[in-house]
């Protein structure tokens, strides 16, 4: 889901005028939710170096590595000792590389206009 076009973003833009209209407010909640997600596959990257390797694989493949490395990491992190240390445990993992041609396109015309919608009623909720 896109953030507003042409409405500030980024949250040094919010320090010192905080966001007034949905669209502001929808935008430097993306921003911030962006830059969680931005951590949370930097520490899965470190830990799974497969998954920055992934372009070739088809989209189902790729959302099942994540899934499983998600998945994996949290095990971890719920039955390794109570200091954490992320580069203690790296995890090798070896997919065949696959392509697929035909896959079909994410997102076509009615997808974005779905989307669209959902972000404005997601902004008036903000």
């Amino acid at each position: 889901m896109c953030p507003y076009r042409n409405i500030r973003y980024w949250i040094g833009d919010y320090r010192r005028v905080p966001p007034t209209a949905k669209e502001e407010k929808f935008n430097q909640a993306h921003a911030r939710l962006r830059n969680v997600i931005e951590r949370a596959f930097w520490v899965l990257k470190v830990r799974f170096p497969v998954l920055s390797k992934m372009p070739s694989y088809s989209f189902e493949t790729q959302r099942d590595i994540v899934i499983a490395c998600m998945s994996i990491h949290n095990f971890l992190r719920q039955y390794e000792n109570e200091t954490f240390d992320m580069n203690e445990t790296r995890v090798e993992v070896e997919v065949e590389a696959e392509t697929d041609e035909n896959a079909p396109r994410l997102f076509g015309r009615q997808e974005q206009i779905y989307m669209n919608n959902l972000r404005d009623e997601i902004a008036s909720l903000l």
